[in-house]
């Protein structure tokens, strides 16, 4: 995979989990209630950075990983 696509791929990937994670987590906390819909938006903002960043780590290691379980499959 290319660069450009594997970025691209990472930053809708960190989006996508960003959103669900944040979600679930913030109404697992306060409730599906106003104030989780009111909180859940800045969760988010405040998360998916930090979900991209990591994903530019965490899949230098899985990738490799990955393949090498392919291989034993």
């Amino acid at each position: 995979m290319d660069k450009t696509s594997l970025i691209l791929a990472q930053l809708l990937m960190s989006c996508m989990m960003a959103l669900l994670m944040s979600g679930i987590m913030s109404m697992l906390a306060l409730g599906p209630t106003e104030i989780w819909l009111r909180h859940w938006p800045k969760d988010f903002l405040i998360a998916w950075p930090i979900a991209f960043v990591l994903s530019l780590g965490v899949g230098r290691i899985a990738f490799p990983i990955a393949a090498r379980l392919r291989r034993l499959v």
